[in-house]
């Protein structure tokens, strides 16, 4: 079982000490969440919430993932790096793989990259894409991200997006590319990870409701074809609710990695850390 942390709550001069620390203690991964933009009021429903209320407030302020993760990977030397997650919809496939593999090449083939569909309506409108076309869009980003980091000359068309023959290096340092997670709990959104993804990641999930999922995507990849490709199931089970027995439990359950948030308030992040990686690690 892998063990990973999200930089959530914290502020810009905490990450880069809280993620080296982090690494020092064992931990397998750490983890930037992202928005592009958010409106001034908040209309959407967030669907990890019983509530529908997000975890966020319009003034939350916001740093790219991958520039966040790119200056981690300059201070450290095992830990992954990972997006949970990153709205391909609202970027070109271009842009999003050269970022990738940036990030990939600096870290040395450090970089998972979470990505999921969107939920936020408000943002969509902002950014000019179609909220309705978001699942979709993600779809053909992930098959073009696979042709440009792997393919010599990559040439892609597709519905939005079309490209090539072009000329796109270098290539990633991990073969044949950063595993891409795809992120959701709806139906479609576990069928999109089933079919065009290296692996999953949920949230808020305990290990009978991890279960659950599992099984489904175990299925989703059966009818796919793909029930001997690699897969890793990544879950959050939320704040303050992991053991070691809810660790071992998860791991029954077919989860591969867990990343739990172990405070509650930024002020209390390293503290928190150290007394986590001494009851889980």
């Amino acid at each position: 079982m892998k063990v990973g942390i999200p930089l959530f709550m914290l502020r810009p001069e905490q990450m880069v000490p809280v993620a080296r620390r982090a690494e020092e203690l064992g931990f397998e991964s750490v983890w930037v969440a992202e928005h592009l933009v958010f409106p001034t009021q908040i209309e959407s429903r967030y669907p990890y919430a019983t509530t529908g209320v997000p975890p966020i407030n319009p003034a939350t302020p916001l740093l790219d993932p991958l520039l966040v993760l790119a200056q981690v990977a300059a201070v450290t030397s095992r830990i992954r790096l990972g997006t949970n997650i990153y709205l391909l919809p609202l970027r070109h496939p271009l842009v999003t793989a050269r970022l990738g593999v940036t990030l990939d090449v600096l870290s040395n083939g450090r970089f998972s990259f979470g990505v999921g569909a969107g939920w936020l309506a408000e943002e969509f409108s902002a950014a000019g894409v179609d909220f309705k076309r978001r699942g979709s869009l993600t779809r053909e980003c992930v098959r073009a991200l696979r042709t440009l980091w792997t393919e010599s000359e990559p040439e892609f068309h597709g519905r939005t997006f079309s490209f090539g023959p072009v000329k796109f290096e270098p290539k990633p340092v991990q073969k044949p590319h950063p595993p891409i997670l795809v992120g959701g709990e709806s139906e479609a959104a576990l069928k999109r990870a089933a079919e065009v993804g290296d692996g999953w990641y949920g949230v808020r999930h305990t290990p009978e409701t991890a279960a659950v999922q599992v099984r489904r995507l175990a299925q989703l990849r059966a009818d796919a074809g793909r029930a001997g490709a690699s897969f890793e199931i990544t879950v959050s089970p939320g704040a303050s609710d992991l053991d070691r027995d809810v660790l071992a439990r998860f791991a029954d359950a077919g989860v591969d990695r867990v990343v739990s948030l172990p405070w509650t308030r930024a002020r209390e992040a390293m503290e928190s850390l150290e007394r986590f990686a001494s009851q889980i690690l």
